[in-house]
């Protein structure tokens, strides 16, 4: 048995190493924000009838829906006040972290080869997914404790040292469970793009069924770990059983993962392939058509996906008044404007959020490129008579087209389901408008991600990196009072807000051509430079 786990140690140091900045990242993003908005909640609510009329707000089915829950509304302290607006999202994070960190060295490794070499070394069959799951562990462990001494050194009455490890318990445990789910998902499938669809596809539907059971039947919550995890009420009764019921199950699926890694082939899944057509059509023979064949599953689900998320987002629209007159962070995060409803101006926001949303699958469609050439497939895909502009630009074709597509679904979701909850319906040409107005910005994000491509293939991720910069000044630029300078460092800053803005055309047409020439230099560049093999 022994053999089987030989230099575990070694190599959980080696992935260290490698994650030597993508780690520290993921600590201190989530630590920060965490206090920033600890620390802002008390000078939001001032007055106990502020808590009051906050705490009878937070009773709204739709609002339960979006953030659990709430716990403690007799008497709503900052710590119930934290725990209600911040816990849901926080181990989401803390999941989506465990999903990419596994993700990249279980089943990325693999495909591309990495571990049949460490295997050629001594290193036992088991050491690789437990090292992994290990460094993961030691991180969320990191994660934990830093920010309940974070939220301690706050010195709120309400948030003593017990509630505030609770917090952080309960955000480690969260990052650890997704870690080894995808551990296992990277046994049952045999490539990157399942393993990953799989745990973000058990990431978002625990968010649905924890959304309907919050409303519903508390025990269909308890199904979903984002579900179970909220029943520790922290800051308000404060259950440790939860953290331990989801720690022991974690466990049991680690244990899984392993005796299936101790059983299967190197390279394969025990979710077969299905085998494909003998003979291609005349689509499938051109570079935008094998693009399109590669990415239609992806393309498809976030299509559906988008709707579904607009459609979520609509269906708070007819309670959206009471909520945000009475809410002072949202008040503060929605733009100020005479003349005009709050539901009004809550839509520009609320756009510009499905915008930046709606940009991770169009980065997606670009980025595999990327991938491909990592995986030495584009090497062979130029050796026939294909020219490498139609290579990037079957791509970039594909990025383009969709932006427009996303954000279409994503309005015909919004309005359609605030057809039936709103008394006062704003008009769909208006969701439109507010919308595709986005469109430029969303090119400029592609635009770079080319340029990326045919200059500096290695920081492709950098894409990443700017969009989530772009998604904390654009959604938490007011709320922080961050300087004007900040929002205009994104493209989405520049983006007029409708409908209580006009729409600047020669801004518009200013950004497009900022697009279409990262577009063409990326192009340049990816002619030039030498192909990765």
């Amino acid at each position: 048995m022994y053999k089987k786990y030989i230099n575990t140690g070694e190599l959980a140091r080696f992935i260290l190493r490698r994650d030597r900045i993508r780690i520290p990242v993921w600590i201190v993003s989530i630590t920060v924000f965490t206090l920033l908005i600890a620390n802002m909640l008390p000078s939001l609510y001032t007055t106990s009838m502020d808590r009051t009329i906050m705490a009878e707000t937070m009773k709204n089915p739709a609002i339960t829906v979006m953030i659990g829950p709430g716990y403690g509304l007799d008497n709503y302290t900052d710590g119930a006040m934290m725990g209600h607006f911040m816990l849901l999202f926080s181990v989401i994070a803390t999941g989506i972290m465990g999903i990419l960190l596994t993700t990249r060295h279980t089943r990325e490794d693999e495909e591309e080869g990495r571990i049949e070499m460490i295997r050629s070394l001594p290193v036992g069959p088991l050491s690789t997914l437990t090292a992994t799951i290990l460094n993961i562990t030691m991180a969320s462990i990191v994660i934990a404790l830093a920010v309940a001494f974070s939220l301690y050194s706050l010195g709120f009455e309400s948030m003593d040292l017990g509630d505030c490890l609770l917090y952080g318990a309960s955000l480690g445990v969260i990052g650890i469970f997704f870690a080894v789910l995808t551990g296992l998902f990277a046994q049952l499938t045999s490539n990157t793009r399942t393993t990953v669809g799989f745990s973000f596809g058990f990431l978002i539907l625990a968010y649905i069924v924890r959304g309907i059971g919050d409303v519903e039947n508390e025990a269909l919550s308890l199904i979903s770990p984002l579900g179970l995890i909220l029943r520790t009420q922290v800051f308000v009764n404060n259950y440790w059983w939860p953290v331990f019921l989801i720690l022991g199950i974690s466990i049991v699926i680690f244990a899984i993962s392993l005796y299936l890694n101790s059983i299967r082939d190197l390279g394969a899944g025990f979710i077969p392939t299905r085998p494909g057509k003998t003979n291609a059509s005349r689509f499938l023979r051109s570079p935008l058509g094998l693009s399109l064949r590669l990415q239609r599953t992806t393309i498809i689900s976030w299509t559906v996906g988008m709707f579904i998320l607009g459609a979520s987002y609509g269906s708070i629209l007819g309670d959206l008044e009471g909520f945000l007159d009475s809410s002072g962070i949202l008040e503060q995060m929605i733009p100020e404007a005479q003349g005009f409803s709050l539901t009004e101006r809550f839509v520009t926001m609320l756009m510009a959020v499905l915008s930046i949303l709606g940009t991770i699958p169009i980065l997606m469609y670009i980025l595999k490129l990327s991938g491909e050439e990592k995986g030495n497939r584009t090497e062979h895909l130029l050796s026939k008579a294909v020219s490498r502009n139609r290579v990037i630009g079957s791509y970039t074709i594909i990025a383009i087209l969709a932006a427009p597509i996303t954000q279409l679904m994503s309005v015909l979701g919004l309005w359609s389901a605030a057809i039936f909850v709103m008394d006062d319906l704003i008009s769909l040409t208006t969701f439109l408008k507010a919308a595709f107005v986005h469109i430029p910005a969303m090119w400029i994000m592609v635009g770079l991600a080319v340029l990326l491509i045919g200059y500096l293939p290695r920081y492709v991720s950098l894409t990443w990196l700017y969009l989530g910069y772009s998604f904390f000044v654009v959604y938490l630029g007011g709320m922080l009072q961050l300087p004007d300078w900040l929002n205009s460092l994104s493209p989405f800053g520049h983006i007029p807000q409708i409908p209580i803005e006009e729409v600047n055309m020669a801004k518009i047409l200013l950004l497009i051509c900022i697009a279409i020439t990262l577009i063409i230099a990326g192009f340049v560049g990816y002619n030039k430079r030498d192909i990765q093999g």
